[in-house]
């Protein structure tokens, strides 16, 4: 059975990373698919694992041969999903989540119409100016530009399945388990999954399983 391609996208600052980092420790079946990027790291952010950092020349040669999924450019560095490692996990049964933005789950949609998007909110403008500040990584005109940008960015929220607004932390997560849940309990995903058990229970000529007399023994 194919694993379901999720896709989650906000704009910067809304505690996007932080949500789909929890979401992934607590669920051993869902797989984060790690992008390709031009940009420099991040304090902290470690090769492989947050994503796979090459060079500009190494990205569009990548580009070139059709390697991606999708690719867009955002403030000047360039990112890019792979096409290959997306089709084989989900070939494998497993849920893949592309953490990627709104011009990203565009290309997406064409390839897989049928992945699940889910866009997260800030509470306020005011609230996600905050958050960026408290970042403390960029200057107050990267700021005020990245704000421009998220009003912008968000006018794309409406084209997603699901809208989460991250105020407090443990209900968007909450509401992120259940999008998840959900889609796994659909029906048609568990009339696979089930396949046994509705046979036995719809197929009148399925042998029931007697239950032990409770007088017995």
């Amino acid at each position: 059975m194919t694993g379901n391609l999720y896709i989650v996208s906000a704009p910067s600052g809304a505690g996007k990373s932080s949500l789909v980092r929890a979401l992934l420790e607590g669920d051993p079946h869902l797989r984060l698919s790690v992008s390709y990027t031009t940009r420099p790291p991040r304090p902290g952010e470690e090769d492989g694992v947050h994503y796979h950092f090459v060079t500009r020349e190494a990205f569009l040669e990548m580009l070139g041969q059709g390697a991606f999924l999708e690719s867009a450019e955002v403030y000047g560095n360039h990112y890019g999903t792979s096409q290959p490692w997306i089709e084989a996990e989900l070939g494998r049964g497993h849920d893949v989540l592309l953490e990627i933005d709104w011009q990203g789950a565009t290309q997406v949609r064409r390839i897989f119409p049928a992945a699940i998007g889910i866009y997260i909110l800030p509470p306020s403008l005011e609230e996600l100016e905050r958050r960026l500040r408290d970042r403390g990584q960029d200057s107050a005109e990267v700021i005020a530009r990245r704000l421009a940008a998220a009003r912008e960015d968000m006018t794309h929220g409406l084209e997603y399945d699901y809208l989460v607004v991250n105020e407090r932390f443990d209900l968007a997560l909450a509401d992120l388990r259940a999008i998840v849940r959900a889609r796994r309990l659909a029906v048609d995903r568990q009339q696979v999954e089930l396949a046994d058990l509705l046979h036995r229970l719809i197929d009148p000529q399925a042998s029931p399983t007697r239950a032990p007399d409770a007088r017995s023994g």
